[in-house]
């Protein structure tokens, strides 16, 4: 059907205008209950019920207690554009609000049947407006609002038909709801259905109100991945000038096959931003398994001048002014989390003194035993996180000879406190121990008890894979190759990033000329980051160049992959450069090459391992950060409890 081209320019009626804005506002049902959700909250509540008929097609109902609206401004409150949150620009720019549009109510009423009842702590009585017949009369009810919403999307049929099941519908709503909840947990909240009360969230603190909005398993597996020294939960903190991030993450142990806890938000408002998402992601490369997704609430405080909200009528979308500091800010602190250990913590106090870390270069030579702490004027303790700025990136020859020397026979069962003098320093996570059996006996050593490490006391190796360990809580089981894949890693990228400190930069990856360069048919998005990221593609070892207009052509690509596809491998990375920071993808790729080293120098399945060398294995996972998982995500080590022992065994039934 072709319109006419004389048709004239009319303009459009108000209520039509409000029920195409209602097309942008209004999606569903949990669409109306997150408006009215904002609303009660900018009134200052305290407490919000939300009552619902038929999955809230058939009737949405919330009530609060802020402060009401006076019965004069009722009528203005339903007009398209009004609202008393913003006056000027200035005021749009800094909005701290979580409603500002003034045209959610107008939007609502024109596809529904909205009444709005209100009283002031200054008023007697209620007020009630019909908005379909813009009657006002006097009505019974607290201090606080109420807005009733009957039979959505009435006067828009064809709308109504797009909606799913009752149940589809409330599960909606109530996430709708859980996301306010998750913000304000000084808040109380309670969810109706035909009658009966689904949900109930009362103020309390916030870790209690995401115990109980997200369950407590969700706390547990966090806060056991995440404690202190003081064994309080650890939380993330990020400090910037104009950032700062706070909430809690999941341990990667506990991560889903689907994102559905994954709550971010921006100065109390949640969002789903790109930049968040992708920073606290990026944090779980190296400690996530295969394709799980993992939990986190997560709270990013900025500027309000420095964020634009105005990007879409949901307010659902955020626009940063610096999105490289948000997605710094996020990834830090969500890395800071990870990298503590979940193992048992031990206060300073019942950590064996005599037990001291020294350099790898050990102890000079000829310097007493008996007084470590005058041998050694700078030793720290072991549960300190060691410095491994002086070390080198040794390459996969140098990490085969982990284990060339043969261990000293008949080793007690002790830790030996302070590592051998060795001609040359030991490559990155070399395990320690006792040269030869006088040297052993010439050193100090303390008898380990299970409750003064938290990985415990070395007992055993089964099957060649497995250490056996006891600690105060029970018997810990340590998977051998990958706990030492994550220390030989860990310690590989803190040796390159002194080496990046030293040279000024990150070193480039060197790169192998291709004797006939790959050319492929490059799209104009893929064409345009070759050009803008030329120097980040030099970096990752890559030579790409247009050869024609819509061809890029390969000349080099990085000597560490040489069996690598280099057509792939540059559509790869330029789609990565298209979607984050340019340098964090140089990063990555450089970390994977240290993981493949690190994987390469670890310590094999049936390698035979003496009691001293499984004790300096734990120690060091004691003080590597991320220790938890190896570099593929798979768990390095379990706890299995004396309760749960019994319970095997069926004592004390």
């Amino acid at each position: 059907m072709q319109t006419s081209p004389n048709r004239p320019i009319l303009a459009l009626p108000d209520e039509l205008v409000s029920q195409i804005a209602a097309g942008e506002v209004v999606e569903r049902p949990a669409s109306v209950v997150r408006e009215l959700v904002d609303n009660a909250l900018d009134a200052g509540a305290s407490q919000i019920t939300v009552r619902l008929l038929a999955g809230g097609v058939r009737s949405i109902s919330v009530e609060d207690d802020g402060c009401g609206i006076p019965p004069e401004q009722l009528v203005l409150a339903l007009q398209r554009h009004a609202t008393s949150k913003i006056g000027s620009l200035h005021d749009l720019e800094a909005v701290a609000t979580m409603g500002f549009r003034g045209e959610a109510l107008a939007a609502i009423a024109s596809i529904s049947d909205l009444s709005i009842a209100s009283r002031t702590a200054e008023a007697s009585f209620a007020s009630k407006l019909d908005a379909r017949s813009g009657e006002l009369q006097p009505a019974a009810r607290v201090q606080g609002t109420t807005v009733e919403v009957r039979e959505l999307f009435f006067s828009t049929p064809a709308r109504r038909k797009f909606l799913k099941t009752d149940a589809t519908e409330l599960a909606h709503c109530l996430e709708a709801v859980r996301r306010h909840a998750l913000s304000r947990p000084e808040v109380g909240f309670a969810v109706w259905h035909e009658g009966k009360l689904v949900e109930q969230w009362r103020g309390a603190s916030a870790q209690q109100r995401m115990a109980d909005v997200l369950g407590a398993d969700f706390i547990a597996r966090s806060r056991d991945a995440m404690l202190d020294a003081a064994g309080s939960a650890a939380q993330l903190s990020a400090a910037g000038s104009t950032v700062r991030v706070w909430g809690r993450i999941g341990l990667p142990d506990a991560a889903r096959a689907r994102a559905d806890q994954q709550y971010a938000y921006v100065n109390g408002r949640f969002v789903r931003d790109r930049l968040i998402n992708h920073g606290a992601r990026s944090a779980y490369e190296d400690v996530l398994h295969g394709n799980r997704q993992p939990s986190w609430v997560l709270f990013v405080e900025i500027d309000p001048m420095r964020v634009d909200v105005n990007v879409h009528p949901t307010k659902i979308e955020v626009r940063f002014r610096d999105g490289r500091e948000v997605h710094q800010a996020v990834r830090h602190a969500v890395e800071a989390a990870l990298a503590l250990s979940r193992a048992p913590a031990i206060s300073g106090d019942d950590w064996p003194r005599e037990r001291l870390a020294v350099s790898h270069d050990g102890l000079a030579a000829g310097a007493p035993t008996h007084d470590l702490a005058s041998a050694v004027p700078n030793a720290k303790p072991s549960w300190s996180r060691p410095d491994h700025s002086g070390q080198t990136v040794l390459g996969l020859q140098d990490l085969a000879v982990l284990y060339a020397r043969e261990p000293a026979p008949g080793s007690p069962m002790a830790v030996q406190d302070i590592e051998n003098s060795t001609p040359a320093s030991p490559a990155p996570g070399a395990l320690r121990y006792p040269a030869s059996q006088s040297n052993a006996e010439a050193l100090p050593s303390v008898r380990v008890t299970p409750g003064q490490w938290p990985l415990g006391r070395a007992l055993a190796q089964l099957s060649g894979v497995y250490i056996l360990a006891e600690n105060a809580h029970g018997l810990i089981v340590v998977d051998m190759h990958a706990a030492h894949e994550r220390i030989v890693y860990e310690r590989l990228k803190a040796a390159q990033a002194a080496r990046d400190a030293v040279e000024g930069g990150e070193a480039a990856m060197a790169s192998q000329p291709l004797l006939i360069p790959a050319t492929f048919a490059a799209t104009p998005t893929e064409v345009a980051a070759a050009e803008v990221h030329a120097e980040a593609l030099a970096a990752l070892g890559l030579d790409v160049a247009p050869l024609s207009p819509g061809v890029l052509a390969v000349r080099a690509r990085p000597a560490a992959l040489p069996d690598a596809d280099p057509v792939a491998l540059t559509r790869a990375v330029l789609a990565e450069l298209g979607e984050v920071d340019a340098s964090r993808v140089v990063q990555r790729a450089r970390d994977e090459l240290l993981a493949t080293m690190a994987c390469h120098g670890a310590v094999r399945a049936n390698r035979l391992l003496t009691l001293p060398e499984m004790n300096a294995l734990l120690r060091d996972m004691e003080g590597t950060e991320r220790a938890d998982q190896c570099n593929h995500g798979r768990p390095t080590w379990r706890q299995i409890t004396l309760k749960e022992l019994d319970g095997l065994f069926l004592r004390g039934r």
